[in-house]
């Protein structure tokens, strides 16, 4: 079994904490014209097409233990109910609002790494995680009063994609994360292409297929490959690092959020969120300079 690599684990979290949110503005845009159905099967279908080229070339298996296949379909159906959450939260709340939100995740997931998993998890990770977790409630605009509903998914979110993790972290040493991924998208295409024609039918408003325009399409195709690429990062990083180490540093998607948010939207948080974020960052760092501290403490050993 490969051995841990924190700090190269923690640079591969860095990556999807950028390009998440990236894909995640595309899809708040897609949203206004599209079914969530649709953006989901077109998001899973383009993660198959564009690894299963990659897994053939390479001569990769996708052939996998039933264990490894039990837990490969549960983690694609809590993928596919995550992202939906997500991308259905985005039509009703800002982008930087609902990934600050969604970051009670990194909390629940440092608790389950410890007491599901027995990970280890030393007080100064754990300082960290709760300065982040502070400064991710700072972040919170507006308040639950003022969104009403809509404000709840991102909590949905946070316990699905903790759940999520953890599972993965179970995989992830095992297979190879192309091919992983690569199975994840062909399971729930078909899951998600099952729902369409069970739905059409009966003409519900999220469960339709509409032809997208151009400009649509590309932007179908840039959502299919940044959340692609994005939860390619997170499934390689969870093969060298486990969770514990990784939650404190996903609370830098926040301030990843706010920029795109900003340039996409013109959404800006006040002084009060914007402190957050410092807040946020701040533990972050802290983390990643304590992995390679440790790192090098092991090295020398």
């Amino acid at each position: 079994m490969q051995a841990d690599r924190p700090v190269f684990g923690i640079v591969l979290m860095l990556g999807f904490c950028v390009l998440a949110p990236m894909g995640d503005s595309i899809a708040k845009v897609l949203g206004s014209t599209m079914s969530m159905l649709q953006l989901l099967t077109v998001r899973f279908a383009l993660q198959a097409l564009l690894l299963l080229p990659i897994v053939i070339f390479t001569a990769r298996s996708l052939m996998m233990s039933r264990r490894l296949f039990r837990l490969t379909v549960l983690r694609t159906l809590l993928h596919i109910i995550g992202v939906g959450a997500m991308f259905l939260s985005l039509r009703y709340i800002p982008l930087a609002d609902a990934i600050a939100i969604a970051f009670v995740m990194p909390f629940i997931m440092l608790l389950l790494g410890k007491f599901v998993l027995d990970e280890q998890v030393g007080k100064n990770r754990i300082m960290a995680c709760l300065v982040g977790f502070l400064g991710t409630l700072l972040v919170i605009q507006p308040s639950f009063a003022e969104v009403g509903a809509p404000a709840l998914l991102p909590l949905i979110v946070a316990v699905d994609f903790a759940l999520f993790m953890l599972v993965t972290r179970q995989i992830a040493k095992d297979v190879d994360p192309i091919s992983l991924q690569t199975v994840s998208g062909l399971i729930a295409t078909l899951l998600l292409l099952g729902f369409f024609a069970l739905a059409s039918p009966l003409a519900l408003t999220d469960f339709t297929f509409a032809i997208p325009s151009a400009f649509e399409a590309w932007l179908l195709l840039a959502l299919g490959v940044l959340g692609t690429s994005a939860h390619l990062l997170m499934t390689w990083s969870l093969r060298f690092a486990p969770s514990a180490t990784l939650a404190p540093m996903q609370y830098l998607e926040i301030p990843s959020a706010t920029v795109i948010g900003y340039l996409v939207f013109r959404d800006l948080p006040n002084g009060l969120a914007a402190l957050g974020i410092c807040i946020t960052i701040g533990a972050g760092l802290y983390v990643l300079y304590r992995e390679q501290q440790l790192e090098r403490q092991a090295a020398n050993a």
